[in-house]
């Protein structure tokens, strides 16, 4: 990374690769949304960013994103809770973010469903699909993806947009793409099965986003590639 280019600069820079990525796969650049992962960030990070007239920022931590959400109430900015949720804390993610990404269990979703129906709103959310087994990394295995998914169908606090994924870390990114392949193709049994249009696949991050794309991201998750390595976690 170019250490002399500014937050913007960086950001341009991720959304042209991205709009390429989208053509050469004969797509609409612009079907394509750049959440910008500012987990670990300072909140005048987002600021700049969104002053610049970013709107889609992803959170992985509850506090920390429910701190960063009041820093930043004045702002026109589209919140994104991207990590793993407990149930227990559901509760402090409903009403405030545009989009869940992580939904990997019906304990969760009834947690988030419960709290949605107590603001009288309704929560998008994305299922998380677990693609590899990894054991460390969340998500619902794919033969249990059809019984949340119709678990989430009778909730009426939740609305169902589509799928989320985090393959394995590959050196090279190509060897991601099957994952990405598979959860295009999980979304598309989906559709008829439930009725109703998924628009929406979370995949891709700095190191893949490209396979991504070409695979059908409709949200890709990028944090190094634009805010610079993350400090650790406080």
């Amino acid at each position: 990374m170019n250490d002399t280019m500014t937050l913007t600069d960086r950001l341009a820079l991720v959304r042209r690769e991205i709009d390429e990525a989208a053509r050469v796969a004969g797509r609409a650049p612009e079907d394509v949304t750049l959440v910008a992962v500012s987990k670990l960030h300072p909140a005048e990070s987002i600021r700049t960013l969104a002053e610049a007239g970013h709107a889609d920022f992803g959170e992985n931590y509850v506090q920390e994103a429910t701190d960063k959400i009041e820093t930043l109430a004045g702002l026109d900015i589209r919140w994104h809770f991207i990590g793993g949720l407990q149930s227990n804390k559901a509760r402090f993610v409903a009403g405030r973010f545009s989009l869940v990404h992580s939904v990997d269990s019906i304990k969760l979703a009834k947690a988030l469903n419960r709290k949605a129906e107590t603001l009288g709103i309704v929560q998008d959310i994305l299922l998380q699909a677990s693609l590899a087994g990894e054991e460390q990394k969340s998500g619902v295995e794919q033969q249990g993806l059809n019984e949340l998914a119709d678990a989430v169908m009778e909730m009426n606090g939740l609305r169902l947009r589509g799928l989320m994924t985090l393959p394995p870390f590959f050196d090279e990114p190509e060897a991601a793409r099957p994952y990405f392949a598979r959860l295009r193709e999980l979304r598309d049994a989906l559709e008829p099965r439930l009725g109703i249009s998924l628009p929406h696949l979370s995949m891709g991050m700095t190191g893949d986003f490209v396979p991504a794309v070409e695979e059908g991201a409709t949200l890709v998750r990028i944090g190094t590639k634009i805010f610079g390595p993350r400090p650790c976690k406080r």
